[in-house]
């Protein structure tokens, strides 16, 4: 079993990354695989809706000007799917909305097969507010795309701002302990 992560946010210690840590930990001790891919101030670009991976079907956009078919290589071959991203101006980072739109449009084109049936966990950081918007952007996406999100105790989320606030969040540690479990526990079901 094999979980990839994606950490959304340019700050590649920041409190996003040690919030997907937290997760990782819980399934790194259940035997789970893991993989940390930063994803945030990588040179990723939007979706140009050209629709040319329908035309294709070859499970890969056709731009070859940034790293995406990689990122969308990592993800057909992982079990498991962890987004994370910082929550910005109530939403997601640009790079996690690269990632949602052309692996979302790849995978529709090539009939669902790459993400249905995976399981998807999300994981924001927060300073006050808008950490909901980030938690459904994620988990729209992994819906639409027919995948299986395992639930923690709360939403997966930490109220931090200055790096290493995310270790102080004492509810964000367990949030993310339990969905670790949760995602493990799911994992070991389907398989």
């Amino acid at each position: 079993m094999k979980v990839v992560a994606f950490n959304g946010s340019p700050r590649a210690n920041g409190n996003t990354a040690q919030s997907i840590q937290m997760v990782l930990a819980e399934l790194k001790s259940e035997g789970v695989d893991t993989e940390v891919i930063q994803l945030g101030g990588r040179k990723v670009f939007g979706c140009l809706a050209c629709g040319k991976c329908f035309e294709l079907q070859n499970n890969r956009c056709v731009r070859q000007d940034d790293e995406m078919n990689g990122f969308i290589q990592k993800i057909q071959e992982a079990d498991g799917i962890i987004i994370g991203s910082p929550t910005y101006f109530s939403n997601v980072s640009a790079e996690v909305k690269a990632l949602i739109d052309r692996s979302g449009f790849v995978n529709k084109a090539n009939g669902g097969g790459l993400l249905r049936g995976k399981i998807g966990a999300s994981v924001v950081a927060v300073r006050r507010a808008g950490s909901t918007f980030v938690y459904s952007a994620i988990n729209f996406y992994f819906g639409i795309a027919e995948m299986i999100i395992p639930s923690s105790s709360y939403w997966n989320m930490t109220l931090s701002l200055e790096p290493g606030d995310a270790q102080k969040d004492e509810e964000g540690i367990e949030t993310f302990k339990t969905l670790g479990k949760n995602m493990a526990f799911t994992l070991k079901k389907l398989r």
